[in-house]
């Protein structure tokens, strides 16, 4: 029952919910104070020492429902069992003159499987399944590909090269019960094969994850399919999350910078010199500050809507961040995004400036005109577009100034390097005030550039 117990914890954690060891300890103590005989009482023992959130709570309970739910054994038609039965009176023809409940098994010398399936012991069969995956190591699975290789391990386990020749042998001398041997064969079969879709389910959700997880990080952001818009989002919240325990504020470890001689040999001149109290060289840092200047028009806009996500889902690593948005006019969206939820956020952002050609040169003028004050030496200015301006001026006057008065200026163009300067691209000229410039196409890309940018605050 512990190896049962470490089972379910894995499991749990494929579905989601965090499991710390002392907290598996925790819990393995309470079910050995509560026992396993009541199932609703053993739920809640989980869902009390295990779940922290309504979330983890609500994918815990699934989790064990599914865990401690075992494929109920599949029966032979019932026509075949009727006939086998000899009509609903109930008389066996294959029994013999003893009343041999497996249909003369035991005299026709057949190996456990076969007379473990002509018994229909749901019980025996539901055990030999359950050890039979055990010994396949079952809970190993990980992708639906290997479904077929664990059906086959299990089947092995469970003797069905034997039950094969026994069919092979009543074949000739008993068709009956060979016909009824190989109904409860394909019964088995699919009895199996649920109990592997079982495993998928249970084991291989968190390797699912991870595949279609990395899959997503290096598709290119603007051309995902509105299918996967979610998932993208459920990742670019766990990217943040990431950060956020990378470098959230205050740190767990403060860098003390270089040993200060003077003031260690000062503090501890009453003992000759002997350095008891030392004193250390403490960096100063600058209070963070991100000012995200994002291109929404059609080319760029989904991309921008990815960003803006993950910089305002970094609050607790950022104290002070500002978002504008812009495609032929710029505006300010930080209340919008705070405020509402990612899907009307963007929705209300894109009725307002959203999928219009893009001026770089005018949305310069308006941040200049209004917002740049904003910009202190301690701003990190962020330009997330791909710096086609549709031959308007691009205005590169206004992005020096921006560059000159702030700490850093960093673009992220979601283009190709390879069309930078072609056609209406101003990427060339822009990337002459930056301090940064980075493709950032996909969300792996996304995350290494935003996680620079913060990185240089800690």
């Amino acid at each position: 029952m512990r190896e049962n117990l470490h089972r379910f914890f894995r499991a749990a954690r494929g579905a989601g919910v965090r499991v710390s060891p002392a907290e598996s300890i925790d819990a393995m103590r309470a079910v050995a104070q509560v026992g396993f005989a009541d199932r609703d009482i053993l739920r809640d023992t989980f869902l009390l020492t295990l779940a922290k959130t309504q979330d983890e709570k609500r994918a815990l309970g699934e989790c064990f429902d599914l865990f401690f739910s075992q494929p109920e054994p599949q029966q032979e038609s019932a026509e075949q069992s009727k006939t086998d039965d000899g009509g609903e009176s109930g008389a066996n023809p294959s029994a013999d003159e003893h009343g041999d409940a497996s249909g003369g098994a035991a005299n026709e010398n057949v190996g456990p499987l076969a007379q473990m399936l002509l018994s229909q012991d749901r019980s025996a069969i539901s055990s030999a399944i359950a050890n039979a995956s055990g010994a396949a190591s079952l809970p190993d699975i990980r992708y639906f590909t290997q479904r077929g290789i664990f059906q086959t391990r299990i089947l092995d386990a469970m003797g069905i090269e034997r039950l094969r020749d026994d069919i092979d042998d009543l074949t000739t001398r008993n068709p009956a019960l060979a016909e009824r041997l190989q109904e409860a064969l394909n019964g088995l079969r699919g009895t199996v094969r649920d109990a592997v879709s079982q495993a998928l389910l249970l084991y291989g959700r968190e390797e699912a994850e991870n595949l279609r997880n990395e899959i997503l990080r290096n598709a290119p952001l603007a051309r995902i399919e509105p299918r996967q818009v979610e998932q993208m989002r459920a990742l670019i919240r766990q990217i943040a999350r990431r950060l956020r325990e990378r470098y959230s504020k205050p740190r767990k470890r403060q860098r003390r910078g270089h040993l200060d001689v003077r003031r260690t040999l000062r503090r501890n001149a009453a003992w000759g010199g002997v350095p008891f109290l030392t004193a250390w060289k403490r960096k100063h840092r600058d209070r963070p500050k991100i000012v995200a200047l994002c291109d929404v028009s059609g080319s760029v806009a989904r991309v921008s809507d990815f960003f803006l996500l993950l910089i305002h889902s970094l609050h607790e690593v950022v104290d002070d961040v500002r978002s504008f948005a812009f495609s032929g006019h710029l505006i300010e969206v930080s209340d919008i995004l705070e405020s509402k939820s990612p899907e009307e956020a963007m929705k209300e952002i894109m009725s307002k400036v959203g999928f219009g050609s893009s001026d770089y040169g005018n949305s310069f003028a308006d941040f200049e005109d209004n917002w740049m004050s904003a910009i202190t030496p301690q701003t990190t200015v962020i330009v997330l577009g791909d710096a086609r301006s549709n031959n308007l001026d691009p205005r590169a006057d206004i992005l020096r100034r921006i560059g000159e008065r702030s700490k850093r200026l960093v673009w992220l163009n979601p283009e190709g390097r390879m069309v930078w300067g072609f056609g209406d691209s101003e990427m060339p000229r822009y990337a002459t005030f930056c301090s940064v410039v980075r493709q950032c196409a996909t969300a792996r890309q996304l995350e290494r550039a935003v996680s620079d940018i913060v990185a240089t605050y800690q």
